[in-house]
């Protein structure tokens, strides 16, 4: 697939050894191979126009500047590439003097947001060692290595041996459009093998979210793990509860929405990390088939909207997620005399205030997956103007697409969701014959409700009265 790369390839133990051999241990970087731009595919065609107006900013300003990471791991396996990453040894305040239109965000990693309409380019500066002082900027670790902060700046070599997967480690220079390659990422590329770059186990406590990045690579692009990259996640999974619930939300998003979102979902749970995200869901599922195939249809549905290029909703993946926990509780609450409504909203609030303590789920997705679930209890009810007061909710489509999904999961038995279909589909002649198939024609029912009548009370007749019996 990669063409003219076969005399740059090494095989791992050499490039292991380049990597983490004497050069590493004196604290030298590796020496990278550089791939001049008639010996590789990659082109300028494929970067956006706003992604090459910061690279030939930065380099007419006197700065490195390279386009790094998926975009060019992509661009190399012949795919679409879409974000693009600038790295530089220009300082964050550097770069935002060239840059009106940019802003310095984070704290734990500070980094450059330049923003061309709905386009963002992050540019980050060239990192050093964690253990290295360079001036002010300086890096801190918790006592379980856990890097809180990291605004260590060093060259593009340390840059390079500080990034997560060696695929994730090549650089398209915008001087002369050569490729240079620091840690053996185009040979693992060929190979299609995702490795850490680095100790995995080290890696993996300094930001344990690495793990869940590994799943998402290794789904989205099809590769294996290389099998000291794999062997610690089962173990290490519980360093995740570790991470903030808000950026955690922000990994879910891009594990389940990146179009292998079915893969990402079984491979999480092969390696024991759902459980750390949705810890009830993943309790549920051990207990109750459906609830996995519930989870597991939605995940395909979805895949395949992002495939046909059609909207998709967080919402309703996370509703099937939690659904499963909910109707446990609900039915625990029916059970101890609750009615089914509010069983069914105190279940909702219940599961969402213990996973919010794992990932936290901002109200604008919350709201409608709950709008979701209690819609569910309102679907069997279409005795008169009822199903058409509920085909009009905001949220029918999605409620609806939810029932046929607990249908065919074996939550509940079929039926609901094929009346709905056909009330749909069908004119006013046929809508009013599947009203009347459960009880009561909506035409039938007057605009008004009918004025109760007086029941007058019978008139005393004194010589029948008790009294004189």
């Amino acid at each position: 697939m990669i063409k003219g790369f076969a005399r740059f390839l090494q095989s791992p133990g050499e490039r292991l050894r380049s990597l983490f051999g004497a050069s590493e241990a004196a604290g030298g970087p590796s020496t990278p191979r550089v791939i001049p731009r008639d010996e590789h595919p990659v082109s300028r065609r494929q970067f956006s126009e706003a992604a090459l107006k910061v690279l030939y900013r930065l380099h007419n300003a006197g700065f490195e500047a390279f386009l790094v990471g998926g975009c060019l791991r992509d661009s190399l396996l012949g795919l679409n590439p879409k974000d693009f990453d600038v790295a530089t040894d220009a300082t964050p305040e550097e770069v935002k003097q060239l840059f009106r239109n940019s802003r310095i965000i984070g704290r734990r990693f500070r980094i450059v947001h330049v923003r061309f309409g709905r386009e963002v380019i992050e540019v980050t500066t060239f990192r050093g060692k964690p253990n290295d002082d360079h001036g002010e900027h300086l890096a801190s670790q918790s006592d379980a290595g856990l890097l809180l902060r990291d605004n260590v700046w060093g060259n593009i070599e340390e840059d390079a041996l500080r990034r997560d997967f060696t695929v994730n480690a090549l650089y398209y220079s915008i001087a002369d459009f050569s490729i240079h390659d620091f840690a053996g990422g185009l040979s693992d590329i060929e190979s299609r093998t995702l490795r850490l770059i680095g100790d995995p186990a080290t890696r993996y406590r300094e930001d344990p979210v690495r793990m869940l990045r590994a799943m998402r690579f290794a789904a989205k692009l099809d590769f294996h793990m290389a099998p000291e990259t794999e062997a610690p996640i089962r173990e290490m999974a519980p360093l995740l509860l570790q991470i903030p619930p808000a950026r955690l939300f922000d990994e879910v998003l891009k594990l389940f929405l990146s179009g292998e979102g079915l893969k990402t979902f079984r491979l999480l749970r092969e390696y024991h990390l759902f459980a750390m995200l949705f810890p009830e869901a993943d309790e549920c599922i051990n207990e109750h088939h459906w609830a996995e195939v519930l989870i597991e249809q939605a995940l395909g549905s979805t895949d395949r909207r992002i495939r046909d290029d059609r909207p998709v909703t967080p919402a309703f993946l996370l509703a099937a997620f939690m659904w499963g926990p909910v109707q446990i509780r609900q039915a625990q609450l029916e059970a101890d005399g609750m009615p089914p409504v509010p069983a069914l909203q105190t279940a909702a609030q219940q599961v969402i205030s213990r996973e919010l303590q794992h990932v936290s789920i901002p109200k604008r997705f919350s709201m409608p997956m709950r709008d979701i679930w209690d819609l569910q209890q309102r679907l069997p009810q279409r005795r008169g103007k009822r199903a058409f007061q509920t085909r009009e909710h905001p949220r029918f489509r999605a409620a609806y697409d939810f029932l046929l999904l607990r249908e065919t999961s074996g939550e509940m038995p079929p039926g609901l969701g094929a009346w709905w279909t056909a009330f749909q589909e069908a004119d006013e002649h046929e809508q009013r014959r599947l009203l009347h198939s459960v009880g009561t024609d909506p035409a039938s029912s007057p605009t008004r409700p009918r004025k109760r009548r007086r029941r007058r009370r019978p008139r005393s007749n004194t010589s029948n009265s008790p009294s004189e019996s």
